[in-house]
C-alpha cells in the first residue's frame, strides 16, 4: 500500500476519504503515532488519486456538490418516466393516506365502497373507485405506489394518458367491486390497480419487444405473491379477489388494446 498523505484532522480525512471512495478509488485509514494515514491499496490508481485529492483541496465542497447534482438527476429520471397523471394520483394516494392516519374511521368511511354490506352505491358512482385510494400503513402505500409509479409511468409514457386513465378506471372498479361482493366494503389500496396494469404489461407486449415487456422473474415474483395470499402463510390481511379480479382486468385490456394497434407516442 502506498501512502497518499498524512494528517492529524480527523474530520478532514474523513471527508476526504469519502470522496475518493465515492470516485471509486480503494483506499483505507490507519492510525500511526498519533497521525492517520490515507492508505492507497493499488498503485495504479496513484495518478487518478492524487488529481481527486487536488480537487478536494480546491473544493472541499465538492462532495456536497457532487450529492445535490446526483439527487436532481435522480429526480429528474423519476419524473420523466413519467406522465401528470402518474404523478397526480400517487399525490392523492399520499394525501389520502395522511388524512386516514390523521382521521381514522372517521375519515375512512367517506371513502370506502359503500355503507352497506349488500348494495353497491349507485347514487354515490365515484364510491366504485375511491377505495383504490385507501392506504392503511406505511409498508402498504409504498409497495403499491412504487409498482404504481413504475408500471403505470411506462405505460403513460408509452401510450399516453387516456389510456394508462381508462386502465386506471377499469381495474379499479373490478377490483373494487369482486372485492366488496366477497368480503364487504372494509378494504382499500391500489394493489388490484397495479395486479391490473401488470397484466396488461403481460398480455399487451407478449412476445414482443415493446416498452412495456416486463422480466419474466418480475411476473412470477407477482403472480407468487398473488397466490401467496390465498395461503396462511402472509402475516398481513390482503385483498386476495381484489389482487385477482384486477389482474384479470388487466389481461383482458392487454389483449384487447394490442389488437387494436393504438399508435405509440414513441
Amino acid at each position: 500500500m502506498k501512502r497518499l498523505l498524512t494528517t492529524q484532522d480527523g474530520p478532514y480525512l474523513q471527508q476526504l476519504y469519502a470522496w475518493l471512495r465515492s470516485q471509486g478509488i480503494p483506499v483505507s485509514v490507519s492510525e500511526r503515532n498519533g497521525k492517520l494515514d490515507l492508505l492507497l491499496h493499488q498503485s495504479s490508481y496513484e495518478a487518478r488519486a492524487r488529481q481527486l485529492i487536488d480537487e478536494f483541496k480546491a473544493d472541499p465542497d465538492i462532495i456536497a456538490v457532487q450529492q445535490s447534482t446526483k439527487n436532481r438527476q435522480l429526480v429528474t429520471d423519476l419524473m420523466k418516466n413519467t406522465g401528470w397523471l402518474t404523478r397526480i394520483v400517487a399525490v392523492i394516494c399520499v394525501l389520502m393516506f395522511m388524512g386516514v392516519m390523521a382521521g381514522g374511521d372517521a375519515f375512512v368511511r367517506y371513502f370506502i365502497i359503500s355503507d352497506s354490506f349488500s348494495q353497491l352505491p349507485l347514487d354515490a358512482p365515484w364510491r366504485l373507485l375511491t377505495p383504490a385510494f385507501l392506504h392503511f400503513s406505511a409498508t402498504h402505500i409504498v409497495f403499491n405506489l412504487f409498482w404504481w409509479w413504475y408500471l403505470g409511468g411506462r405505460i403513460e409514457v408509452y401510450l399516453g394518458t387516456r389510456w394508462l386513465f381508462a386502465l386506471f378506471v377499469l381495474t379499479a372498479v373490478s377490483a373494487n367491486v369482486v372485492q366488496f361482493y366477497v368480503s364487504g366494503p372494509n378494504f382499500g389500496g391500489m394493489s388490484g390497480v397495479v395486479y391490473g396494469l401488470l397484466g396488461f404489461c403481460w398480455l399487451y407486449s407478449g412476445q414482443r419487444n415493446t416498452p412495456l415487456k416486463l422480466p419474466p422473474a418480475l411476473i412470477l415474483f407477482m403472480l407468487g405473491w398473488l397466490i401467496l395470499g390465498y395461503t396462511d402463510v402472509l402475516w398481513v390481511n390482503v385483498a386476495n379477489e381484489a389482487h385477482l379480479a384486477g389482474l384479470i382486468a388487466g389481461c383482458i385490456a392487454g389483449i384487447t388494446v394490442r389488437q387494436l394497434k393504438p399508435k405509440p407516442r414513441y
